[in-house]
Parts: structure tokens; C-alpha cells; sequence
């Protein structure tokens, strides 16, 4: 029941019609974190995606237990941050402002620049794919720096874990990722694709994705975060959405 009440709500709070098509609704990336801060990881279990440590709002300190190590961005360690589980690059390098600029991407030095950076001020359609919540999963801050824009793969049984307890393995620009959590990057991916025409897996990490999908089902948890998302965001995961649906999960 406390469920309804929250997702009856959200909805007062954001009316909208779904629609299947991406995200027309919110383009910025600082707004979208906030939201899921506010509205969504209120009501769904605050557990960073890849290690699963229970992270607090609104400080967004992170638990993170005996055991956690981190090579590199240290200081980021303790500290959740949103991450795009298909980078922002992956889909960024389709926009030409990203890949070779704009005639309005020069600073106060009159230098121009590309990247990133770019794409987000001179390119509506590539904000809007930013900030597309279905693709932002809370993420210990050293793991996701260290993740980088990396595809993911499976190591050899007895690779060992790049930071300690939490079983997150990164060798030679891949990534490995424990199992409670490639359901939901699969269905991240399938979604991105799905959603949007310009973004296209490669053939091998397809083939990864759809095997992940079909060898982890959906949750609950999983299926609550995309309603809610759903009544913020305006349009459909069909991709979650219709497992959950087949599961009696909606």
C-alpha cells in the first residue's frame, strides 16, 4: 500500500502520458541524479549496482565494509555517484559535435574544443540521452572512474577481483561484474538500443547482453525502479517493462 501512495504521488508531481519513444522530458544529467536521489532511490533499495553496498542519502556516503580496495580514485571511494551503465561516450562518439565540434564550442581563449563537453551544450537530442534514467545506476565513485567507458566481458574462473571484496574485475579495457548485477546492465543496454535508433551494440557484446537478460530475471526491486522512473520520465522501458509484466511483477 505505502508503494501506491508513493507511486500516486510521483505521478501528482510529474502528469504525464507514457509514450515508448526516449527521453523527452529532462535534459540535464544534474537534474535526472537529483531525482533519482529524491523520488526513486527513496523507495527502491539504496545498494550500489555493481558491489551491492548500501549507500545514504542525501550525504551519498557509502557503506563500504571490510575488505573494499581501490588502486586508484581513492578519495572517490566512499562517495556514490551515478553512473551511465552504457557510457556516455559509447552513444556520444554518434553526434558530430562530439566527434569534430561546433562552430560554438570555443572558450574564453578563443580555442575550440569537442567531446563531451560539447555535445552537452550545443545538442538537445544527445542531453536528453544523458539523462535518461533507465541508464543511471548508483555506483561506488573508484569503481565507476575505474570503469571508465570499458565493455563488459567474463575473465576466466580465478580471475581475481581488481578491488578486493567487491567481485568487480578490470583487465586489458574489460570489464567483469558480479552476477546480481548483469540482469540489470543487460536490460540497460537492450533499452538504450531499443530506444534509440543512433545507438548500436557491437555483435559480441550483443551476444553478452542477451545472454545476461535471459540468465538473470527481472526483480521486484528492478521493476519498481522502472515504474517509478516510468511516472517521472514520462516514457516506457519496453524492455524491463514487458518482463516484468510476463513475470507478474507490474
Amino acid at each position: 500500500m505505502k508503494k501506491i501512495i508513493v507511486l500516486l504521488l510521483v505521478s501528482l508531481l510529474f502528469p504525464s502520458i507514457s509514450y515508448a519513444g526516449g527521453n523527452r522530458t529532462n535534459e540535464s544529467f544534474y537534474d535526472a541524479k537529483k531525482m533519482l536521489e529524491k523520488y526513486v532511490y527513496s523507495m527502491v533499495d539504496k545498494k550500489t549496482i555493481y558491489c551491492g553496498y548500501e549507500f545514504f542519502l542525501p550525504n551519498k556516503k557509502i557503506s563500504l565494509g571490510d575488505g573494499f580496495e581501490a588502486a586508484e580514485y581513492k578519495k572517490r571511494a566512499g562517495r556514490v555517484e551515478w553512473e551511465h551503465v552504457v557510457p556516455a561516450e559509447n552513444f556520444g562518439r554518434t553526434f558530430s559535435e562530439w566527434r569534430d565540434g561546433h562552430v560554438l564550442c570555443v572558450d574564453k581563449k578563443g580555442k575550440k574544443y569537442k567531446g563531451r563537453k560539447c555535445a552537452e551544450e550545443t545538442n538537445r537530442e544527445y542531453r536528453l540521452m544523458q539523462a535518461d534514467m533507465y541508464n543511471l545506476y548508483p555506483s561506488v565513485g573508484a569503481v565507476n572512474a575505474t570503469r571508465s567507458n570499458f565493455n563488459f566481458t567474463q575473465f576466466e574462473d580465478g580471475t581475481p577481483s581488481s578491488f578486493g571484496a567487491c567481485e568487480v574485475k578490470i583487465y586489458d579495457r574489460k570489464v567483469e561484474i558480479p552476477e546480481h548485477a548483469r540482469g540489470k546492465v543487460a536490460r540497460a543496454y537492450l533499452y538504450m538500443e531499443d530506444t534509440y535508433p543512433r545507438y548500436k551494440m557491437g555483435r559480441s557484446s550483443r551476444q553478452l547482453i542477451e545472454a545476461w537478460n535471459k540468465l538473470y530475471p527481472v526483480t521486484e526491486d528492478e521493476c519498481w525502479r522502472t515504474k517509478i522512473i516510468e511516472s517521472i520520465q514520462g516514457n516506457e522501458n519496453r524492455i524491463t517493462k514487458g518482463l516484468c509484466l510476463e513475470a507478474g511483477l507490474w
